[in-house]
């Protein structure tokens, strides 16, 4: 069990992520990718493969600066119907996706990627997690968009936050819907110590 709690560099400010992994065990420094997702072209790209792109791109924004660390970085939407939802910059834009997101069933996806440039190691890899939403009510979303939890948070909701009351159930990986799937997480590091030569 030892040999998983390799030290890498997440690409990553999250602190959800941080915390999923530090309870873990794992030991890591964090070097945050100026990677800008919203710069990220969403046109002819489906919610898996524009996750997929954004994670790798952060990771290999580090790994440019660390050719010989192994570099984890993430990125999580949710897929409403195949529209790609994203982190909200307001007030206004978090009100509408949560009167979206909360009026049905969708997926937040989370993509994981793994690099060791001086290896050519590059993994990438996803998760998926249905959420069956609560119905809000307009109290209930007013407050919510008051609290200013939606800020930096992938469909402007967090399930650790307070936002499993508005969740009825799920189905898959609850840390994938915090941000990053543990359990893919901990098949993917393996395998990067193992191609990697970590």
């Amino acid at each position: 069990m030892q040999a998983i709690k390799q030290f890498f560099i997440l690409a990553s400010a999250s602190p959800r992520r941080k915390e999923l992994l530090k309870k873990a065990g794992y030991k890591f420094d964090v070097a945050v990718s100026s990677i800008d997702e919203s710069k990220i072209k969403t046109k002819e790209l489906t919610p898996v493969e524009f996750a997929c792109k954004a994670a790798l791109a952060k990771a290999n924004d580090i790994a440019e600066k660390f050719p010989d660390k192994i570099i984890v970085a993430a990125d999580t939407i949710a897929d409403f119907d195949g529209e790609i939802i994203g982190k909200a910059q307001t007030a206004q834009q978090a009100e509408q996706i949560t009167r979206k997101l909360f009026s049905k069933p969708h997926k937040i996806i989370t993509a994981i990627a793994i690099v060791k440039k001086n290896a050519g190691l590059e993994l990438v890899d996803y998760d998926t997690t249905i959420v069956y939403p609560v119905k809000m009510s307009e109290k209930q979303i007013e407050e919510h968009i008051a609290s200013g939890i939606w800020k930096d948070k992938a469909g402007a909701y967090a399930i650790q936050e307070g936002g499993d009351k508005f969740i009825d159930h799920i189905n898959g990986s609850e840390t994938n819907v915090m941000g990053l799937s543990m359990e893919l997480f901990e098949k993917m590091i393996k395998k990067a110590q193992k191609n990697g030569n970590t």
